[in-house]
């Protein structure tokens, strides 16, 4: 084409914007050109040069109107740039219409331009009408403030423009005043440059972008008159970054007051602007106002102390700056105080004002740290917990000892990582050398220390420190936990005195004392007595006794237990108890009330001691001591009775704790009459610390540090977990971070360890969940835990909101419970701890619960401050005719012994509800409580949880519901009962079942004493009856009097209205896993490969409870046995499967069992004719009864023997039977009897078992049988039918395997043979061989079936009744 040549005239330009095979992207017009020309400056952009005759300048309008024309033509047109156009009115409209016209173009560029003031108002409409420009260029065109203004106007209505460029113009501060409202409107400018003669147009445009929160790009140079340009300010959202190069005090601060709120700007850079303290003023409200700021950089500002210190007074508030750079100013130690006291903790209790900086640099030549900012600098270190960089930099008022201390402040810190005193000359010297190198030591968690610039690195000292630093971040060996810490034996015991009010035990701790001391042994007296409890530590070589008074009244009995030793502890019990009723007069206690008064205290040193130990073989040390001897006036052989009562506790209380044998009776003044049991003190601590289990030997190390600590800090009585473990990473190298690799949860968990040894051995207490260590025992004890335990309760305030009180009301409280009547003494509680950390604390050892769990702002229930409801009416809330009540009642096993001690249910009471309310399934529960008594609901059941007895000996569970029984009781044995027992874990509680009338009525405690059953005798009395009367057995209760007057009649019920499916399901698979055991009994021996199912194995525990038969019944056939299950098969639906197969099975099996008692009564009858009986047995005479022998062993002494009633299915015990003696067992005894008794006693135990009557009679004889046999079962229960399918296969195995009975009854007779010499021959030793002997000694008569020929020996009353079925042989 011919354009590849230069055009010549303007016609020819018209040609081309016209033309279709052209496509211009770019149009550039010069009107400077004394001859009018066109030409190709590229493929796709023209430049037309237009002369300033009139001509030309008519052609510029027709080429401004073609190219609107040209819009279906020039598609890709999208620049347009003018070049000295001085425009008037009508070609400024013909651009109008052009851009109406042509939409495509994008981008119109006035370079050196003129326009009138009616042209520029043209412009500004052009502007706001045009809907496709994107970006529009003004260079040296003076529109001035004019034309600002105008421009300003048009953009707040223009939508679409995205880039406007002012350069190298005046606008003047009244046009940049109109573009900032513009600014304010316009939300699609995206990119605003201007280039003025003044810096003073960059303030309000800066100032609105900021204020209005615009992700506008912004950059303000400034320049005049030719002069080089300088950037003024310039904002990029990408970055998020705010830079300031220049700008004066007013402007300065109108920039920050648009940055308080704002929320684009993450980086503010004002290097090198000089800034006033009255700047720093406003910026102060930037920091306590901007959520987004994350760094600021001042270097260089100029900022003196006052400015600095309107910064720091930003910071307390200030929760998102991350960084802040202030090296290069004029501050001094004053203003470094005021910094970094936002980032400083100046005691335990206050908490860290700014959290959120990270890093912080300062210093400079013109900057003087001096002595306050150095103190400043160590406060900070060594207690802030936030900051990561510390910079201080170019400086040379610190001195060599104070970069010392500097570095010693760091050996506490654990989050600084980079440390930079670049170019500061204190830091020099070989002690700083070795200061460093000490603290990196201990502090693994620093990473970088740049010493550039500093005289100890120009002298190439600085190696050995990035060495260590290097070696700090390396991956060493982990340690073993805790295998590698030594053991040694506790240096430290306890002496516990126990007692009631005015027994003399305080008088007797400080005279024990006092004759340590008299002594010249090392005494160390602690802090004053102050109500609850008295602890005073002696010395004794290395050994440290501390003796524990702890309060008598009653009132603090609740706080006892929370004292009582842990598991292992070194310590032992002194019961003190006076003689005399008052210490005042001449009313001596009789031995009754002195029993009262030990036994309550050795009841609860054996409920705690088993909740502690858990260890029935590490018995409690107790010392018996009777105060106020010295007013006795008895004779002695008055006093003869209170040995004797002592000596029976002895007995009573033998096996649960290890009494002393020696009862002190003491004057509690006297030193003499103190001293032998001073010496027992010392002599039994030093035994005990032998016994017990080893401590760690860092727990002495810890003792003397934590010592030196608190007389470094005022004598504090408490340290937070953090500030042990400073102390651990500082003092104790093994229990040390060693890298910033190491592991920190495994050497967290070695000082735990050693934590709760210390808490163990008595030397702190040791809240874990918590994290405090109260190093003051008697301060906690006295002065704060009893003052939990007792608090006053304000009935206005707790009885109006239900029991409950906020956590305001309840710190109240705690202040005016915790200030002493003394001075000054209540004060300490509060320097130590703060009243929320008093509730934490109450929260967790559970004296109160929060109505909303998790909820900060929840009401709490403290049980202690309850009133008791036991004189109010009680009723069931709902009742509905289909309501079923069942209740249990759990009783201390053994409550001669133990009991449930006086804080129990208040704990029981607040632990049960978090149980129920911190589980996610509480199903809408409700909960109340009173002081004895717990309601609640859930799931539609009923709950009510009464404590009982004097001293809490039980307590009930009563529930009324629509749901089942079984539905109820599972609730009971699923949440409430163990949560009950988790508790009290070493008292054993056994459950009972109460009579459900008694629930129904609420009948109250004291007339329902005698209304309950033991659940397992109702399981085991099930069990013990034939089958066909399991589900009809009744259970009868007494009737209840009072005074006459009847409370409660006699009645009955049945035991499926006592028991749930799941209690009826277990007494049926007993059932079955004996049937189960029989057959194996019965049957030839499995295969090795063989292995019986483990559903249908039984627990030991569950053997011995269920094997106490019964015999009434006897002589019943197997024909009795097909009717057992016929009422269970018609009424239990949900059982129908299991029973027809106990039925089926039980049956095959009991014929079988007959058949091998018959083969052991008959197998020798073609040998010898029976001449003696077979059936024999041994008892043994023990405290009036006897019992059954089991099991033969060589030695054993005062045997007799005794024979059974052989007559076939209805063996039996011969009553009056005479017996024969049998002095002691040999060896050929046993090696004859075993085989027997080992078969005779399989069969005996499985058939009581199942209710079979093979030898009825023994009654009380029958002992525990389940131990003998108990090589033959499991240790699982069989359940449902796979159970009852199990034992039904077993069962047909038994029966199908007949085909090897012949084998087995060879190994019978090769087992009784022995046993039947070895009775004919002792018979004739004892000279009852022969007939009439026989019966005269053991009642029994030779006779001879009729039917089958077969002789046995049948008792008298056998030989009358059944006369038509035997026949009596001659004797």
């Amino acid at each position: 084409m011919a354009w590849n040549q230069n055009l010549s005239d303007l016609q020819r330009a018209l040609q081309a914007i016209n033309s279709t095979n052209v496509s211009l992207h770019s149009i550039s017009f010069f009107l400077t050109q004394p001859i009018s020309s066109c030409y190709q400056e590229t493929e796709n952009s023209i430049n037309i040069n237009v002369s300033t005759d009139e001509e030309s300048l008519g052609c510029f309008s027709r080429i401004l109107k073609a190219i609107g024309e040209s819009n279906s033509r020039q598609t890709s047109l999208r620049n347009l740039e003018f070049q000295r156009v001085s425009w008037d009115l009508q070609q400024l409209k013909c651009l109008h219409e052009l851009l109406q016209m042509n939409s495509n173009i994008k981008q119109v560029v006035f370079q050196r331009n003129r326009f009138s003031a009616d042209g520029l108002m043209e412009l500004s409409e052009m502007l706001k009408t045009n809907a496709g420009l994107k970006e529009v260029i003004f260079s040296e065109s003076r529109i001035g403030s004019h034309g600002a203004g105008l421009l300003a106007s048009s953009l707040k209505v223009n939508e679409t423009l995205e880039e406007l460029q002012i350069w190298e113009d005046s606008i003047g501060s009244r046009g940049a005043e109109e573009l900032s409202k513009m600014i304010e409107v316009n939300s699609t400018l995206k990119l605003l440059i201007i280039l003025d003669s003044l810096s003073i147009t960059a303030t309000p445009l800066i100032s609105a972008v900021l204020g209005r929160n615009r992700a506008m790009e912004v950059h303000v140079w400034t320049g005049a008159n030719g002069d080089k340009s300088s950037k003024v300010v310039e904002f990029v959202p990408e970055s998020s970054t705010l830079r300031i190069y220049q700008t004066d005090l007013s402007g300065s601060c109108r920039i920050a007051c648009a940055l308080g709120w704002n929320s684009t700007v993450r980086t503010l850079d004002m290097t090198g602007v000089r800034l006033k303290s009255r700047w720093a003023k406003e910026f102060r409200g930037v920091l306590e106002q901007n959520r987004s700021l994350k760094e600021v950089n001042l270097s260089k500002c100029c900022l003196k102390d006052k400015a600095v210190i309107y910064v720091a007074a930003g910071l307390f508030k200030n929760q998102c700056l991350e960084s802040l750079y202030l090296d290069g100013n004029w501050f001094s130690g004053v203003g470094v105080e005021h910094l970094l006291c936002p980032l400083s903790r100046f005691s335990n209790l206050q908490n860290q004002a700014n959290t959120t900086l990270k890093s912080i640099t300062f210093g400079g030549k013109r900057t003087r740290i001096g002595r306050d900012g150095i103190t400043a600098l160590e406060q900070m270190l060594s207690r802030n917990q936030s900051l990561v960089n510390l910079g201080i930099l170019d400086d040379s008022s610190l001195r060599q000892e104070d970069i010392i201390r500097l570095f010693k402040s760091l050996e506490r810190n654990t989050t600084l990582r980079y440390l930079c005193l670049r170019g500061c000359k204190g830091v020099k010297g070989d002690a700083v050398l070795q200061t460093i190198m000490e603290t990196l030591q201990v502090n693994p968690w620093i990473e970088d220390i740049d010493l550039s610039k500093t005289p100890l690195h120009d002298a190439g000292k600085t190696e050995t420190i990035y060495q260590t630093l290097g070696q700090n971040g390396r991956n060493v060996p982990e340690m073993d936990l805790l295998k590698d810490m030594a053991l040694t034996m506790p240096k430290s015991c306890r002496v516990f005195l126990l007692g009631q009010e005015l027994a003399g035990k305080t008088t007797l701790s400080n005279t024990i004392s006092q004759n340590y001391s008299s002594s010249k042994l090392q005494y160390l007296e602690q802090i004053g007595r102050t109500e609850g409890i008295k602890i005073k530590t002696i010395r004794d070589d290395d050994t440290k006794i501390s003796i524990w008074d702890l309060a008598g009244q009653h009132e603090f009995y609740a706080f006892h237990e929370l004292m009582f030793p842990g598991q292992g502890s070194a310590c032992f019990f002194l019961i003190v108890s006076s003689m005399f009723r008052k210490p005042h007069n001449r009313e001596q206690k009789t031995p009754t009330e002195i029993e009262e008064d030990l036994l309550y205290w050795l009841r609860f040193i054996v409920s705690n001691s088993r909740r502690a130990t858990g260890l029935q073989n590490v018995l409690p040390k107790v010392t018996l001591v009777l105060t106020h001897f010295d007013k006795v006036t008895q004779s002695p052989e008055d006093m003869q009775a209170i040995p004797h009562t002592i000596q029976k506790l002895r007995e009573r209380f033998h096996g649960h704790v290890e009494f002393y044998q020696t009862v002190f009776t003491v004057d509690a003044r006297s030193s003499g009459s103190v001293s032998r049991l001073a010496h027992h003190l010392r002599a039994t601590s030093k035994t005990i610390l032998e016994r017990v289990p080893r401590v760690y030997e860092l727990c002495d190390d810890l003792v003397n540090i934590l010592s030196e600590w608190r007389s470094q800090n005022n004598d504090r009585t408490t340290i937070k977990w953090r500030e042990f473990c400073e102390l651990c990473q500082m003092k104790v190298a093994a229990l040390r971070i060693r890298s910033r690799h190491d592991n920190p949860e495994k050497v967290e968990m070695r000082r735990r360890a050693i934590a709760n040894s210390l808490h163990h051995i008595g030397e702190v207490i040791f809240f874990q969940d918590l994290g405090i260590l109260i190093l003051d025992c008697e301060w906690f004890c006295s002065q704060v835990l009893v003052q939990l335990v007792k608090l006053e309760r304000r009935q206005s305030s707790v009885d109006n909101n239900g029991g409950f009180l906020s956590r305001k009301e309840l710190e109240k409280i705690l202040k005016v419970s915790l200030q002493s009547q003394i001075p000054g003494m209540g004060s300490k509680v509060f320097e130590n701890l703060e009243p929320s950390d008093l509730v934490k604390m109450m929260l967790k050892m559970e004296l109160c619960y929060e109505q909303e769990p998790g909820d900060p702002n929840s009401l709490l229930l403290i049980p202690s401050l309850l009133q008791e409801g036991r004189g109010k009416s009680q009723k069931w809330q709902t009742i509905s005719p289909g309501s079923n009540y069942a209740g249990r009642h759990l009783e201390c096993d053994d409550s001669s012994h133990t009991f449930l001690t006086p804080g129990f249910f208040p704990r029981l009471q607040v632990h049960l509800h978090n149980k129920i309310f911190h589980s996610r399934s509480n199903h809408g529960a409700t909960y109340s409580l009173e002081k004895y008594l717990i309601t609640l609901s859930i799931n539609g059941i009923n709950v009510r949880v009464e404590l009982g007895g004097q001293l809490g000996y039980y307590i009930d569970v009563l529930a009324c519901s629509t749901n089942s029984l079984t539905e109820t009781l599972r609730l009971f044995h699923q949440l409430i009962i163990p949560t009950i027992q988790s508790l009290c874990h070493g008292v054993t509680l056994r459950e009972s079942v109460l009579r459900p009338e008694c629930v129904k009525n609420l009948t109250p405690p004291r007339y329902r004493r005698t209304q309950h059953v033991a659940l397992q005798q109702v399981k085991q009395a099930v069990l013990s009856v034939p089958a066909d009367s399991m589900y009809d057995y009744q259970h009868t209760w007494s009737a209840v009097n009072d005074e006459g007057k009847m409370i409660l009649q006699a009645g009955f019920d049945l035991a499926r209205d006592l028991l749930s499916d799941d209690d009826f399901r277990e007494v049926l698979h007993r059932r079955y896993n004996d049937l189960y055991h029989l057959a194996v009994e019965l049957a030839v021996p499995l295969d090795n490969n063989q292995e019986s199912p483990d559903q249908l194995s039984v627990n030991q525990d569950e053997l011995d409870s269920t094997v106490e038969p019964t015999f009434d019944g006897l002589a019943k056939g197997v024909e009795a046995v097909l009717k057992r299950l016929k009422i269970i098969e018609q009424e239990i639906r949900d059982l129908k499967q299991e029973i027809q197969g106990l039925r089926y099975y039980e049956h095959r099996l009991l014929t079988e069992l007959h058949h091998k008692v018959n083969y052991m009564v008959n197998y020798t009858v073609q040998i010898e004719e029976r001449k003696v009986p077979n059936i024999f047995y041994f008892v043994r005479t023990e405290n009036y009864s006897r019992k059954l022998v089991t099991n033969i062993i060589s030695g054993m002494t005062a045997l007799r023997m005794h024979m059974l009633c052989e007559f076939r299915r209805e063996m039996h015990v011969v009553e009056d039977q005479l017996g024969c003696e049998l002095m002691q067992v040999d060896n050929m005894a046993v090696k004859c009897l075993v085989p027997y008794m080992t078969k005779f006693m399989k069969l005996l135990t499985f058939a009581l078992k199942i209710g079979v009557h093979v030898a009825a009679g023994m009654g009380e004889m029958i002992p525990d049988l389940s131990r003998e046999v108990a090589h033959l079962v499991d240790s699982s229960l069989i359940t449902g039918a796979a159970g009852a399918m199990a034992a039904g296969a077993l069962g047909v195995a038994a029966i199908g395997n007949r085909s090897r009975s012949t084998a087995n009854s060879r190994d019978i007779q090769q087992d009784l043979r022995p046993a039947h010499q070895w009775l004919v021959d002792f018979l004739k030793d004892r000279g009852c061989a022969t007939g009439k002997e026989i019966a005269e000694i053991f009642g029994l008569w030779r006779v001879r079936y009729r039917d089958t020929g077969q002789v046995g020996w049948i008792c008298r009353r056998h030989i009358h009744t059944r006369a038509n079925e035997v026949m009596q042989l001659p004797i």
